[in-house]
């Protein structure tokens, strides 16, 4: 059977309005968008990592990071525009350069701590035909609620019954940080889910999506205390 080509690519707009010029920012001294790069490039099945853009500064960045760049449509790049639409773009102008995707790996460059070995599991799960998409999501045993006009309302379990933790049976919180999925199916479908859906469960230090201020704070924090472990190990 021949190798098929494993292709990532992160979809990071100029535009953002919970944090200004967010893929850009410095997160353990290294902007996140360099970060994406970084995971991708560290992945050992990826063969190709590509950067859809429209900023000068994250193209920049990316490209000094090792990706590839495919310029942005700025029709793709407003606040309506899908990161699905991002993607089938990127596939297409990968394809008139020759680099035909068998498998698509969306990564988010606003997921800071994604671990390769992740994504080389998730690879994995997709080039041996057990699953068509793969997600990214971390184990969660919270007790879910619901705002009603007649008060709150339990979702995920029975209000009245509180069984310990060791004793719930895990459900899954999709992190965002990414999804692998089979090139032609998601071309055939548009959208990131389509026929057997597997996940890969990630660490939750590995969860962290950063949409406002405060995330992009604590993520450098936690940046730095990782830097500050390793050199005193």
């Amino acid at each position: 059977m021949p190798r098929q080509t494993v292709v990532a690519v992160i979809p990071a707009r100029a535009g953002s309005r919970g944090v200004p010029d967010k893929n850009v920012q410095l997160v353990g001294g290294v902007p996140l968008i360099a970060r994406a790069v970084a995971s991708a490039r560290a992945a050992e099945l990826i063969d190709v990592v590509t950067v859809s853009t429209d900023g000068a500064m994250i193209a920049a960045a990316a490209r000094d990071a090792g990706a590839e760049i495919v310029d942005r449509p700025a029709r793709l790049a407003d606040d309506t525009a899908t990161s699905e639409s991002a993607l089938l773009h990127a596939l297409d102008v990968l394809d008139a350069r020759g680099i035909r995707a068998d498998v698509l790996v969306f990564i988010q460059a606003t997921s800071p701590f994604i671990d390769p070995a992740d994504l080389d599991f998730a690879i994995t799960r997709i080039l041996t035909d057990e699953s068509d998409v793969v997600l990214a999501a971390a184990e969660s045993h919270a007790f879910l609620w619901r705002m009603t006009d007649a008060g709150a309302v339990a979702i995920n379990h029975d209000a009245s019954f509180r069984p310990r933790r060791q004793d719930r049976e895990p459900q899954y919180v999709e992190t965002g940080a990414f999804y692998v999925m089979r090139a032609s199916g998601f071309r055939a479908a548009g959208f990131r889910f389509f026929g057997r859906i597997g996940i890969a469960v990630t660490d939750e230090r590995h969860s962290l999506e950063i949409d406002t201020p405060d995330q992009l704070a604590l993520a450098d924090a936690l940046a730095a205390q990782a830097l500050t472990t390793k050199g005193h190990s």
